[in-house]
């Protein structure tokens, strides 16, 4: 495991599993970063938020990837809210070992699913660390021809016309699937736009994206492929409104 792996990993279960507020002096940075919609800058508000949290809260965490000095996390958030919020969470970890920077994405957790597949279920563990610069390449350039190019037509260069799974509650599985979701989004004024990647986190056969971009109104994507054989096979992913304020000026990104 590497070590911003472990770090995060050891920081998020003091901080989200024991709801421990004392965890932030011991992993936090000084000079915390916050992209988060829902606290504001710094390591103090951090702290205010773990204080706060709920009895009845709880992480359900689903994968892990680490990428350098960055670590995603995939999950489930229970108690943030009335209802079950899925999640991506970004961090980076700095030299001394400690949280130096995070981002997130949240959507309500949908239980009746266009292919009966939940937002966060399918493989987890990474099984062909020596593919991760491969898959990133192959994900990269389908995100610039593809998602923000809109350049459907080489769409099965990337992704398997045999297997793709799919996660996204209102898409079934496979190109037709994601076609027909598509279709009946563009019917509701909610074309798919993507217009710049920011992120591009890879290990193994996974690679999450995280955009942004118009679906209606603007928001991030965070997109997590799973790559297999040189094509892309499965697909998670969050899509949320990007807010008119935030109680910070670090931006969503």
């Amino acid at each position: 495991m590497s070590n911003a792996k472990n770090t995060v990993l050891s920081a998020a279960g003091e901080l989200f599993g024991r709801k421990d507020p004392s965890a932030v002096d011991r992993w936090v940075a000084a000079g915390y970063r916050q992209h988060s919609a829902l606290a504001a800058d710094g390591p103090e508000a951090l702290r205010q938020l773990v204080a706060g949290l709920p009895e009845g809260f709880r992480y359900e965490g689903a994968r892990v990837i680490a990428d350098g000095d960055l670590v995603a996390l995939h999950g489930t958030y229970h108690g943030f809210g009335p209802d079950p919020l899925v999640a991506f969470d970004i961090f980076r970890v700095d030299a001394d070992g400690r949280l130096a920077e995070h981002w997130d994405a949240l959507a309500p957790v949908v239980e009746d699913t266009a292919s009966g597949r939940s937002q966060t279920d399918g493989p987890t563990e990474i099984t062909a660390p020596e593919s991760t610069e491969a898959n990133r390449a192959l994900v990269a350039e389908f995100a610039q021809k593809v998602l923000v190019g809109a350049d459907y037509s080489v769409l099965t260069d990337y992704i398997s016309t045999r297997t793709y799974d799919q996660h996204n509650p209102e898409a079934a599985d496979g190109l037709a699937g994601f076609g027909a979701a598509a279709a009946t989004w563009g019917e509701q004024g909610k074309n798919l736009v993507y217009k710049t990647v920011h992120k591009v986190i890879a290990e193994g056969e996974f690679v999450l994206l995280q955009s942004e971009g118009e679906f209606g109104v603007p928001v991030a994507y965070y997109d997590l492929f799973r790559v297999a054989d040189g094509k892309i096979v499965e697909h998670w992913d969050v899509i949320a409104p990007i807010p008119a304020e935030l109680p910070h000026d670090n931006g969503l990104f």
